[in-house]
């Protein structure tokens, strides 16, 4: 084994085990980011508010399957964290093979489904820029065998420690995607058709400069030619725990769409400015979403070499320092959202709409910070299903009840409330779920 390529995080101090694994992820979630944001910000400027409202709508279903594909490759993720905790060698190397092929097919599949529903899927949305939405969309289809192939092979490469590469190949495909941006829509004025092509021509170059790394230290990752098939069990166990994360996701998607369709009634202007927000909001997140993947790989490595102390103390760390970074965008947001706001749209209607949001929304970031890192113990050690359970309820029980109702009482303000209490819900769900211990029962390594 080349130990430079790998990282054995059941060793170490842990807060800086935490955050040295959690600050590339970071870097790696604000350049996934900068794919729409750029986008945002060039149509913004060179398109104007419908270029962004039909960039934000078409933007919502390829996140939608992107939550999956993220949810299911993240099965293979955690199996293959464990089996690299306990030293499995055969069962890796197994596990590697089959999350690799099996994102390939279904990377195919998600292509030809979004790209025939594409005008289907956006009518029943009631996006207000159709035409240019539809465009975007379909486009965009095409980009998601890159989508499905990047992510399982990031996936590879988190479950053994390096969280370094994914960071690189985001940096090299983001530099091309803003290049791209400016060029197809700046200069050739193709509009949010120029947008798209920028993002999947981008998808592509971090796919395969992923799939090069990996070829290239094929031995280190038994990522090898005799390793790529599909094994029966490692299928069952890649949707054993795939699944749920990909629900989990999935129903957080469904719950944005639902707030995305609520927003859209009252006009491009404030759907321009629920996308400009999405945005600012989504930076904000970048770092709790990145704590929250250290803290699940971390889990399931150390419980693969059954450490159990440790795991709680991976929790604990993981809260303690997203709470710090929660109060510090809260602060920032509340301070500069005219500011922020302001790069991404000229339309003061839209800008107003997208300043009220963010200053409503951001306080939302105190439960995301605590319930992201108790649902990252949950896949950490295979019982995603909790992480499930946790967000149907925050996510449809509590988030579309709200707003729904908070919309017939305080309009648009009402729905900014909502999304921003809804989450606390899970935060006494997730401390129960600790306390439990209910974690221990592990479902790979006996």
């Amino acid at each position: 084994m080349n130990k430079k390529m790998e990282n054995d995080l059941t060793k170490g101090n842990v807060a800086k085990q935490l955050i040295r694994y959690a600050v590339p992820l970071v870097m790696t979630s604000f350049m996934q980011s900068l794919y729409s944001l750029v986008d945002i910000l060039i149509a913004g400027n060179f398109i104007g508010s419908t270029g962004i409202s039909a960039i934000n709508n078409s933007s919502q279903v390829i996140l939608l399957i992107t939550k999956i594909a993220v949810g299911i490759t993240q099965g293979g993720n955690i199996m293959i964290g464990q089996y690299f905790g306990a030293s499995d060698e055969k069962r890796k190397k197994d596990a590697v093979g089959t999350l690799t092929m099996l994102s390939v097919l279904l990377g195919i599949l998600s292509m030809v489904t979004f790209f025939v529903g594409a005008e289907w899927i956006l009518i029943k949305l009631k996006a207000p820029a159709l035409e240019e939405a539809v465009t975007y969309l379909k486009i965009c289809a095409i980009g998601l065998g890159f989508v499905w192939l990047y992510n399982a092979l990031s996936g590879i490469l988190r479950a053994m420690g390096n969280s370094k590469m994914p960071m690189q190949c985001i940096m090299v495909s983001t530099c091309v995607n803003i290049v791209l941006d400016i060029v197809f829509v700046a200069f050739f004025s193709m509009g949010t058709k120029g947008a798209a092509l920028a993002t999947v021509i981008s998808q592509g170059v971090s796919c395969i400069v992923a799939l090069i790394f990996l070829l290239r230290h094929k031995e280190s990752f038994a990522f090898t030619k005799d390793s790529m098939g599909m094994k029966a069990h490692e299928i069952k166990m890649i949707f054993r725990l795939g699944i749920p994360s990909a629900i989990q996701m999935t129903i957080a998607g469904i719950s944005w769409l639902f707030v995305t369709y609520l927003i859209n009634q009252y006009g491009v202007d404030v759907s321009a400015g629920n996308g400009v927000s999405i945005k600012i909001k989504d930076i904000c997140q970048l770092f709790l979403s990145a704590m929250s993947l250290a803290a699940s790989t971390m889990v399931a490595q150390n419980l693969g070499a059954k450490k159990y102390d440790r795991v709680m103390a991976v929790v604990n760390t993981a809260i303690g320092i997203s709470l710090v970074m929660a109060v510090a965008t809260i602060v920032i947001c509340q301070l500069f959202a005219p500011v922020m706001v302001g790069f991404f749209t000229q339309n003061e209607a839209a800008a107003a709409a997208a300043s009220l949001n963010l200053r409503i929304e951001i306080f939302g970031q105190i439960f995301y910070a605590i319930f992201m890192i108790y649902n990252a113990l949950s896949i950490g050690a295979g019982q995603s299903e909790f992480a499930m359970f946790n967000s149907f309820m925050n996510c449809i029980v509590v988030r579309v009840a709200l707003c729904y109702a908070f919309n017939k009482i305080w309009g648009v303000t009402g729905i900014y409330i909502a999304c921003m209490v809804a989450t606390s819900i899970s935060v006494p769900i997730g401390w129960w779920y600790a306390k439990s211990n209910r974690w221990k029962r592990n479902l790979l390594i006996k």
